[in-house]
This record gives structure tokens, sequence and C-alpha cells, in this order.
């Protein structure tokens, strides 16, 4: 009896063993590109000026190949034979919106990428990277620049992806014990060798992360230029707002910024061995004790150095709304993985609900949240340039739908509907240097567009009421949209999958260092 216990435990494990190996080796879907349209006339539209805020009436948009070519009132615009219209009647055109703190993996193209599509969402900024060795759980330069050809190719339904990002530099708590040292930038003498793996890499900018060293930095910050990057990301705790500021960090992520710097313990947190520490006991003070005034000064630096802030209002809100209910039961949820939602979300938000009702954290969460609206309204208002970001894929941020739920909240913290539409359009081409090409409508710029049934300068959840998306010559209409939603789906609750998102992530040395820590 024993021995056919151990005979069919052994089967069992044996096919599960199988069925695993099967999973992770069995392809997943080809989503399938729309046809190219060499000619495409946008008859009619009404035309929303980024720039101005205008809406520009009754125009045809005349695009060839990925071009925009012509844009004409009079309704005599001379149109090439074998050309496809589409009649924008009653509809309003916007540009692609930009994501501008997101994270990619491998398996972007079936969670993420048809998701950014079908919301509309044309261009991401990828915040994440590799070391010396490509990543199971995150992609690196090298293919997100595969993907950028596979998009230009039309072979690939995706977002563009602007500017290239390093691995986020923490010190040497960040990186694998086998990696190369100087990725730990423990001595400011591993900058150099630091800066050029990264520009022989292709990348663009160095992301910084919390507690890189204070000296490491300064030299990094120092130096970067010269090898034809900027540096961008948290903001680094070992070191003044202001002096960040000053030495040229480019754009700052995330929401409480001013709070770790305008607070009476400012200098302890700054000079603190365990931050974390420091910073939980300091949540309340921050908040209550914040220095508007010291805030406004550290703005107009901003504004005067033309550094940009992408608060990434989602991150927040999480903590503050995890014990609400309507919150938690999202419907976009079905569009996570139950993997990641299993073994990252759920914990996240576990611990942000027990902190909500918990004595010493009651409301803490919820004000941080609503104090970093303010000052979001309070830094745009200071002319602080903002960029649209979400932060996927952190807990509670949905590729793609959260761009928009980003926009509400833009407009609860102060900014107008305009300002939250050039948060996610004109602002972050200029910031990538690539506005002669993108962030408006005009002549002479690639036609990565929006239709929307509704105007969004009304109401900015107008943003939703998408009725076709272009991207590099391609025409994404609504049923193809509705398709992407739905492969998504199916792909992201397929077995496989998840199976494939659990073998790459404990595959991954980054993610093993994460958990480790």
């Amino acid at each position: 009896m024993i021995k056919k216990l151990i005979i069919g435990s052994t089967v069992i494990g044996l096919i599960l063993f199988v069925g695993l190996i099967v999973a992770v080796l069995w392809p997943l879907p080809i989503i399938s590109v729309p046809q190219l349209q060499e000619r495409l006339l946008l008859k009619s539209i009404d035309i929303i000026d980024v720039k101005s805020g205008e809406i520009i009436r009754n125009q045809d948009v005349l695009i060839q190949k990925n071009i925009i070519t012509h844009i004409d009132s009079t309704g005599q615009l001379s149109v090439p034979t074998l050309t496809s219209i589409i009649d924008g009647s009653g509809k309003y055109l916007m540009p692609g919106l930009w994501d501008m703190h997101t994270h990619s993996s491998p398996l972007s193209p079936w969670i993420h990428h048809p998701l950014y599509i079908a919301n509309g969402v044309t261009g991401v900024r990828d915040m994440s990277g590799n070391l010396d060795k490509p990543d199971s759980h995150w992609s690196g330069t090298i293919q997100r620049q595969e993907w950028n050809k596979s998009l230009i190719a039309n072979n690939h339904v995706g977002p563009r992806y602007v500017l290239q990002s390093s691995f986020q530099i923490d010190g040497s708590g960040s990186i694998p014990d086998d990696a190369p040292q100087f990725f730990s930038v423990a001595h400011k003498e591993d900058i150099p060798q630091l800066l050029e793996f990264y520009q022989k890499g292709g990348a663009d900018f160095i992301k910084i992360y919390a507690e890189i060293p204070a000296e490491s930095y300064k030299e990094l910050a120092k130096n970067v230029i010269n090898y034809k990057m900027h540096i961008a990301g948290h903001k680094a705790l070992n070191v003044s707002l202001k002096e960040s500021i000053n030495l040229g960090q480019k754009s700052f992520e995330h929401g409480r910024i001013f709070m770790f710097d305008c607070y009476p313990g400012a200098e302890e947190l700054r000079v603190a061995t365990n931050k974390r520490e420091v910073f939980s006991k300091s949540m309340n003070s921050m908040v209550t004790d914040f220095d508007e005034e010291k805030a406004i000064e550290l703005m107009s630096l901003m504004r005067e150095k033309n550094a940009h802030w992408t608060p990434t209002l989602q991150t927040l809100k999480m903590s503050a709304y995890a014990d609400n209910e309507q919150f938690v039961n999202n419907p976009d949820m079905k569009y996570i993985p139950a993997a990641w939602k299993w073994l990252i979300w759920n914990q996240d938000l576990s611990r942000a609900a027990k902190r909500n009702r918990s004595p010493e954290g009651t409301g803490i969460n919820m004000r941080f949240y609503q104090a970093s609206q303010s000052q979001v309204g309070i830094a745009a208002e200071k002319g602080v340039p903002i960029m649209l970001g979400t932060d996927v894929t952190d807990t509670y941020v949905f590729p793609g739908f959260s761009v928009h739920t980003e926009l509400d909240d833009l407009t609860e913290s102060g900014l107008s509907n305009l300002q939250a539409l050039q948060a996610a359009t004109i602002v972050p081409a200029q910031f990538a240097n690539l506005e002669k090409d993108h962030g408006s409508i005009e002549i002479g710029k690639i036609a990565d567009l929006v239709i929307l049934n509704k105007n969004p300068l009304d109401k900015i959840e107008h943003t939703r009421s998408i009725h076709g998306v272009l991207l590099n010559g391609i025409f994404y209409d609504e049923q193809k949209l509705i398709e992407l939603k739905n492969t998504a789906e199916s792909v992201i609750s397929s077995f496989h999958l998840n199976v494939k998102f659990i073998y790459n992530l404990f595959r991954s040395p980054l993610m093993r260092k994460q958990f480790a820590d």
C-alpha cells in the first residue's frame, strides 16, 4: 500500500513538473497589428491645441504613412487616390498620451502594451533597467530598443519607449552579490566606470534611488553630462533637495519630494543610517509641520532650473485607500496577473490597510496623499513643469487605465484640464527633446494621435471616450481597441502566463535581492 502511494505521488509530481515545464515553454499568442494606412484623412475633426488650449474647429488632417502632411479648414484639400477617410464630425483630435514613469518586463507585450494602446497611451518612459546581464523580470535598454524597432516596422502593438534608463542606483544594498561592484557606487571612484557602461549601452539617463551615497550622487551629477546623459529619479535622501536641483537632476519622481525637506526633522532624516525607521516616526510631522514657504522656495528653484516633477499620485493613493472597499474592488483587476496580485499587491495592500486601521497610523496615509495633491497644485502654480507618470507596475497601478486616473488626480490637485493634458503630451515631449516630432498636432509631426468622442478640456474624464488611436501610421478603431483589451485579459488570466510570470520573477537576481531586503 505504501509503495503504491509513493509511486502514485511520484507520478503526480512528475505530471505536475512536466505541466509546469510545458506552461513555461508554451508560446504566448501573437497580437496582430492592423494594416498600415499609406494615406489617411481625418475629415472635419476638431483639433485640441495643447499649447494654447484652443479648439481648432472643423479641420481636415491628412496623414501620409505616419506624418501629418496637411491641416486644412477650407474643405478644398486635394486628397490623393487610395486615401482612407475617417469621418471626424463631432469628434476631437489630441496628441497621444505619454506615461513618464513606468516599468516593463519581458512579458510587457502581452500584459502592458495592448492596454497602453487601448487607453490612448502612445509613449512611455521606463524608469528601470538592467545591470551587466539581461534580467528575466525587468526589461532593459536592449529589449526596449528592439520593441521600438518592431513598432517602427509595424510588427508590434505597443507604445514608443522614450529615453532609456539605467538600473536604479541606490548603493550596495540594491545589487546582487555577484554583480560588478561599480554598480554599488560605494565610492565616487566607481562613477566613471558606471557612466561609461551605461553610455555604451544606450542609456539616456541614470536612475537615482533614495539611498545613493551623498558623495557618489554629487560626483555622478557633476560628471553625467560629459557622457551625454542626465540624472532622473527619486529624491536622494542623503542630499538636500536644494542641492539636487542645483546639481542638475532633470526630473524628480513621486509625491513626497518636498515633504522630505520641508519639516523640522529634515536634517535628522538626511544623516540617519536607518532612514526607514526615521521616516516612519516622522510621517505625521512631515504633514503637520510642513513648511510651505520653504517648499515654495524650492519650487521656484525647480522652475528656474527647469527641473521636472512626476508626482505619480497613484502610488500614494493606494496606501490612502487600502481599506476602502470600492477602491480595492477595482474592475480593472482583471488586467493584472494573479501571480503578481498574490505575491506583491495583496501584501502591499494588507500592510497599508493594517496601518490605516492602527491607532498610531490612523489617517496618516490619507493625509500624505492629500498633502501631495496640494503640493502638486502649488508647484504647478509656481511654474514647476509637471509630467504625468503612474509607476506601472506598482500596487494598484493599471497599465493605460491609470493614466486617466492620474489625469483626474492632477486636476483635483489644482491643475486645469489643459495643464493636465500638457503634463501628458507637450511637456514630456519637450523634456525628452522630442518636441520636433511629438507632443502637439502640427504639420510635419509624427501622427501618434487619439480621436475622442468628447472634449477633455470640458471634463478631463473625457480622455476615456476614445474613438480610435493612431500610432506610426496604424489606425486602431474602436473594435480593435476592444479586441486589445479582451486579448490582454485572456492572456493575463491564463495558467501558462502566470507560470511564466512566477518563473521569471524567481529567476531574476534583481528581484531576489529585492525580496531579501
